[in-house]
């Protein structure tokens, strides 16, 4: 678990009790899922906008609800914030059973940029995707998807096959091999530079 959150149980739910846990300085929330009844609960603002600060690992990590003397496996699934203020207005949490498996989106790390031949020629890494969205067990999300760049040369995409994903870990999309990034040519005035270098070091070889 990478976090507990302690919470209180509501008795009733709806809007008008939703306005009322506010005014006591709380967030209200639920927790549903795993073929169980949907728990009303609030929590406190300060807890959760601890974890919300660890940045967008709180979206894909599990956690645990205290919730009196029973403790729930969770992950959270969205948060409403005020338009204006930013404060959190409400927070839902899946409930996760044994054995459970989510979708969730896993950043992308890229490694091994200075073994890019592409890249030492000037070339541009191009993104297209900075997570990816994929099937996981609830147990063991990863923190990150590693993408190797190395041997990748001016004019390559590595597309998801190409990858090794983590154990049990399975794209949600599986109608294509969708591209994760590509190295692309340097602009007009990068690849006179380019240009400019590689004559030098001709000239120089040649001298020499």
């Amino acid at each position: 678990m990478s976090y507990v959150l302690t919470a209180q149980k509501r008795e009733t739910a709806g809007k008008g009790a939703a306005r009322a846990i506010r005014r006591e300085g709380l967030v209200p929330g639920v927790v549903y899922g795993d073929k169980k009844d949907p728990v009303s609960i609030s929590i406190d603002p300060k807890e959760l906008w601890i974890q919300l600060h660890t940045g967008q690992t709180f979206f894909a990590s599990t956690g645990e609800i205290a919730i009196g003397k029973s403790k729930e496996t969770v992950i959270c699934r969205d948060v409403q914030f005020h338009p204006v203020t930013d404060q959190p207005l409400h927070a839902d949490f899946l409930r996760l059973g044994k054995g459970a498996k989510i979708v969730v989106a896993i950043p992308v790390n890229f490694i091994n940029e200075d073994a890019s031949e592409g890249l030492k020629r000037g070339g541009v890494l191009n993104v297209v995707r900075h997570e990816i969205e994929a099937i996981v067990p609830a147990s063991s999300i990863p923190e990150a998807i590693v993408v190797d760049l190395s041997g990748t040369n001016i004019g390559d995409s590595i597309h998801v096959s190409a990858i090794t994903l983590p154990k049990g870990v399975e794209p949600s999309i599986t109608d294509r091999d969708f591209t994760i990034c590509s190295i692309a040519a340097p602009s007009s005035g990068e690849k006179a530079a380019v240009e400019t270098e590689e004559e030098g070091d001709e000239e120089e070889a040649a001298e020499e």
